[in-house]
């Protein structure tokens, strides 16, 4: 198979042997895979990929068919559609996964759009409904609402019936992140919009200072990502006054079982809302598997809206 590959910081597409599945996992064959912020980090030596998967082949997400099951796999037959989180190799012709890793795609989504979802809408529904436990009526402030976790964690806020705010740093793509469900402002003074009873920081240690000030009473600060620095000065003091939380995790390291529970209700709560149309995958840009290296050039030059895709 084809497989996009990391080595020294540079990418490349090489031949890799075709994977064979194990008891309880499927061998899918890849028709969409999602580029996302581990990517470029395991691109730079700073995320290599947790035990068990290709150390070589970045990708988080994927989707495609099931060409093949190992002993015991009977959750999907031979045919099925779906699509998966991943610990690395989803940027395949060919991927192996556990079937409890996997979801079916709705009719309505077409490959690019199934195969930017998994990583994306998974992490946005853990965050912002599992640790930050959004309530109907409650503010949801995100951060970076117009990348690919942005923008799932801004639709699964309306469609939760909160009021969601997005910082968005590129002005003109505030209008489509406000067709999303949200009030698109800038990163500076997003403080004057709150105050908020959760906080989505896609950003990192600089904003967590304003985002405890902007925190209301019993309010939640959930952090997920963290490109614009790892530190932060936080005011304990003010903490306790509002009686705060500050929660955070990563998707990626986490036992299948953990990754399964999460995909699950995802499956109960998020997948109908694509089947009827309240949600959507927005696709910035599709590339085919073998101008992987031009996708990420995409992805990293900023000032999207939502996913960059590669193809095979």
């Amino acid at each position: 198979m084809r497989a996009v590959t990391v080595a020294d910081g540079e990418l490349a597409i090489a031949e890799r042997p075709d994977p064979t599945p194990g008891p309880g996992e499927i061998l899918v064959a890849v028709r969409a895979a999602g580029i996302n912020g581990a990517d470029i980090l395991q691109r730079k030596g700073a995320y290599p990929a947790p035990p068990g998967s290709p150390p070589d082949i970045p990708g988080l997400e994927l989707a495609g068919e099931v060409v093949e099951r190992g002993p015991g796999a009977e959750r999907f037959a031979v045919g099925d559609r779906v699509m998966a989180i991943v610990g690395g190799g989803g940027q395949a012709e060919l991927a192996v996964l556990h079937e409890r890793a996997a979801m079916p795609v709705p009719e309505e989504l077409d490959w690019p759009a199934a195969g930017g979802l998994a990583e994306v809408f998974v992490t946005a529904h853990d965050a912002i409904m599992g640790q930050g436990e959004l309530r109907p009526g409650e503010r949801l402030l995100v951060h970076g609402g117009a990348g690919g976790v942005g923008t799932a964690a801004v639709q699964l806020g309306r469609a939760a019936g909160a009021r969601v705010t997005a910082t968005v740093r590129n002005e003109a793509l505030r209008p489509a992140v406000a067709e999303l469900g949200a009030e698109a402002v800038a990163p500076e003074g997003f403080g004057e919009h709150g105050p908020f009873d959760v906080v989505l920081e896609l950003v990192g240690g600089p904003n967590v200072p304003d985002d405890l000030r902007a925190l209301a009473t019993g309010g939640r600060i959930v952090v997920i990502g963290v490109g614009a620095g790892i530190k932060a000065e936080l005011n304990l003091v003010a903490l306790m006054g509002k009686r705060g939380r500050i929660s955070g995790s990563t998707l990626r390291a986490r036992p299948l079982e953990e990754k399964a529970l999460a995909m699950r209700r995802v499956e109960a709560e998020v997948l109908p809302l694509f089947r009827s149309g309240a949600l959507r995958v927005p696709v910035a840009a599709e590339f085919p598997l073998a101008e992987a290296a031009e996708a990420y050039e995409r992805f990293t030059a900023g000032g999207k809206l939502g996913k960059i895709v590669l193809t095979t």
